[in-house]
């Protein structure tokens, strides 16, 4: 299992979401497959990010349609490391 590690700039941007009434819920279900190690459902489009030299190495997925989770995994640390959430226009 997984420990989380929440960066400032995700702190942010969970507050944020939850201003715009994004629920909470669907974050947490994905955060379950996540620490469990577990290949998230298809629904959620999880892929590495390539082409953004400032997401090298990081994954993300969609929680909605357009709320994204940036996410990186140490499996060294055995640490989830949360970097930000929000719609593509906030990330990209």
């Amino acid at each position: 299992m997984l420990k989380i590690r929440y960066h400032k700039q995700f702190k942010k941007d969970f507050k944020l979401a939850m201003k715009r009434g994004l629920k909470a819920e669907l974050l947490e279900e994905v955060l379950n497959f996540l620490v469990q190690e577990k290949e998230l459902p298809a629904r959620y489009r999880d892929h590495q990010l390539t082409t953004s030299k400032h997401f090298k190495g990081v994954r993300e997925c969609h929680i909605q349609s357009d709320w994204l989770l940036v996410y990186k995994i140490d499996k060294s640390e055995l640490i989830l490391n949360l970097l930000r959430t929000g719609s593509h226009s906030d990330l990209f």
